[in-house]
């Protein structure tokens, strides 16, 4: 049975158990990786029926979907999700974002950092926050170069008392490439174990791995994999 042809029950399921499989390869505790459906583009529908299964944690790319979308789920009873703002964020949207996730994967400039703690400085509020790592340095990329990430890291510390640097996210230049993308899961480690000497902080999180390789990324160390097309099926197109 192909994968669209699976229900979404199915899928998710299926998800669960590759998930397994890859913390146990792994020689890790099942508890140690959390799991991000990514239902960007998806109906408020779809997320009822997987958050009804048991899943908590849901990402969405787009600033605007994602607030409507929450709005529309709370308005058929469902509000026991956790959501993760995993889209490039620009500055301007900082207000609508900054203390409405429970987790902000993407800092990835002193600009957003900026207007984010200006925003939750009103509300006197602390955002929970992951720097991007533009880690196969992609012109066309979000995400913060690796040389970069002192300078951002210190500001944060210095300047922004309200968000709460929690680790690193990356996505790889390779697509669906499976243990293609490994070194690219081994780098954002390597870079997230030096930062913690660096920082001195604990940094417990790395955010990377997505419906292609996230068996790889599990074996490098990641707390968080983001899928979406393995969950939802294939996206439907981006209404302008």
């Amino acid at each position: 049975m192909d994968a669209e042809e699976k229900t979404l029950k199915e899928r998710y399921e299926s998800v669960l158990e590759r998930l397994d499989r890859a913390v146990t390869g792994a020689g890790r505790k099942r508890d140690e990786v959390r799991l991000i459906a990514v239902s960007k583009l998806h109906p408020a529908a779809m997320v009822a029926e997987v958050a009804a299964l048991g899943q908590v944690d849901f990402g969405e790319n787009y600033v605007q979907e994602a607030l409507e979308k929450r709005e529309e789920l709370a308005s058929m009873g469902v509000r026991n999700i956790s959501w993760h703002m995993i889209g490039h964020v620009q500055s301007r949207k900082a207000p609508l974002v900054a203390g409405h996730f429970a987790l902000i994967h993407t800092l990835d400039s002193v600009k957003l950092a900026l207007a984010m703690e200006r925003r939750l400085a009103e509300q006197d509020a602390i955002q929970k926050v992951l720097i991007e790592v533009n880690v196969g340095n992609e012109s066309q990329k979000s995400g913060i170069d690796a040389a970069d990430l002192h300078e951002l890291c210190d500001h944060v510390a210095q300047e922004c008392p309200h968000l709460d640097l929690q680790g690193l996210m990356c996505i790889p230049p390779v697509f669906d490439a499976g243990e293609g993308a490994r070194p690219y899961f081994a780098r954002l480690r390597s870079l997230a174990e030096e930062l913690r000497g660096y920082t001195g902080r604990a940094l417990p999180e790395l955010s990377m791995g997505m419906s292609g390789d996230f068996e790889w990324a599990v074996l490098e160390g990641a707390t968080i994999v983001r899928v979406g097309t393995d969950i939802f099926g294939p996206r439907p197109p981006k209404k302008d």
